[in-house]
């Protein structure tokens, strides 16, 4: 019998909501189903979550002659999940993190609290190293003829040589990625363990994402033909299709394809994470709204006329967020040009911690370290 089967089936005494409650361990997860628990006086409580093709939010039942509020449901094994509560106190409804669950997510809204299933863990290698060896972050900026002064992070491995030649990651939302995705620390394990290869990395950011990053042809010149000749003037990189890599997440995720597209042969890596893809089979309108319409435009074109523009592209999206629809339709698209293509799906949603968990997998495929048989 389940934790909560147990207690229900009990008398229902502050006793025995207090022995309930001091075991701990909540969100209760058992199997394939997840228990969640609130404790307090409200006159509903709501789950929140970003679980697409579930109801977003689901009201939680009060325990009869207590103040223990619960949920249960199926959650696969494998699956990590973000939400928050909604207390309803009054009328009004206030959402929250979850206080009984010290797990959090941060993203640039603030923090969600998480749920694991059985067999998910948190990988290692997102743990600062101590006796891995630590790369170098700085910021500089560029003068740019198309978009003014703008600054970029920049990291630099700590093996670093001036006789030798690296290849180039660029990384769209590079600043997000650092604060939620621990990539400087993803980084340094990865090239330390030699399963990514020593790399020079640029994280980019832009002040109008959702403009630029929707197959704007200012921001593709801008990276191709002012930022990688400028980084190219002050490291010794592999100018070779192969040396260079770009990548991004959502948004920044269309902001790499088309970027690649608009320059063929000159990035021959690309790194997509739950990207924005929307399109339509009839007219030019999308349910999203108009600010995917750039978007669709660009996606319409691209599956009216696929075409050969890199060598290798890792494609990752989580099967509980509402663009898995697209990313599995673009993964048979790019493969029919006869690029070389892994695509990788995780039970997780749109989120920093699920292109966090993504990051090994895509960048040892893409840039192998000596560990992987050499980058190529």
């Amino acid at each position: 019998m389940s934790r909560i089967s147990s207690f229900l089936a009990g008398p229902h005494t502050p006793q025995a909501a207090d022995a309930f409650m001091a075991a701990g361990g909540f969100p209760i997860v058992e199997d394939s189903t997840i228990t969640f628990v609130w404790r307090g006086d409200a006159e509903a409580v709501h789950l929140k979550h970003w679980v697409f093709g579930l109801p977003s939010s689901q009201q939680l039942a009060r325990v009869d002659g207590t103040n223990v509020w619960y949920l249960t449901m199926q959650l696969p094994p494998g699956s990590r999940v973000e939400y928050k509560l909604e207390i309803v106190r009054g009328g009004h409804g206030e959402w929250t993190q979850d206080p009984l669950n010290n797990a959090i997510a941060r993203d640039p809204f603030g923090g969600n609290s998480v749920a694991h299933g059985t067999g998910y863990s948190v990988p290692d290698w997102i743990y600062p190293d101590p006796s891995a060896a630590k790369g170098h972050l700085d910021e500089i900026w560029i003068d740019s003829n198309t978009f003014g002064r703008r600054g970029f992070g920049l990291y630099i491995p700590s093996r670093f040589q001036r006789t030798r030649q690296y290849p180039l990651l660029l990384v769209h939302d590079g600043h997000d990625y650092l604060r939620y995705a621990s990539m400087g620390t993803v980084l340094d394990n990865l090239i330390d363990r030699l399963e990514l290869a020593d790399t020079i990395v640029v994280f980019t950011s832009s002040p109008n994402r959702l403009k630029e990053y929707a197959d704007d042809p200012n921001h593709a010149k801008f990276l191709t033909e002012e930022l990688v000749p400028y980084v190219e003037r002050l490291f010794p990189l592999d100018a070779h299709p192969q040396g260079r890599c770009i990548m991004g997440a959502s948004f920044g995720a269309v902001a790499a394809l088309s970027t690649a597209y608009r320059y063929p042969g000159f990035y021959g890596r690309l790194l997509l994470q739950s990207g924005s893809f929307a399109f339509t089979d009839i007219g030019d309108r999308n349910h999203r709204g108009p600010l995917f319409d750039p978007v669709v435009a660009f996606m319409n074109k691209f599956r009216a006329e696929p075409a050969v523009f890199s060598e290798r592209v890792f494609v990752s999206v989580g099967t509980y967020e509402s663009l898995i629809y697209e990313n599995r339709s673009l993964q048979p698209l790019l493969q029919s040009t006869g690029m070389d293509v892994r695509y990788v799906e995780a039970r997780d949603g749109h989120n920093w911690e699920n292109w966090r968990d993504r990051l090994r997998e895509g960048l040892s495929w893409l840039m192998p370290g000596p560990f992987l048989h050499v980058y190529e």
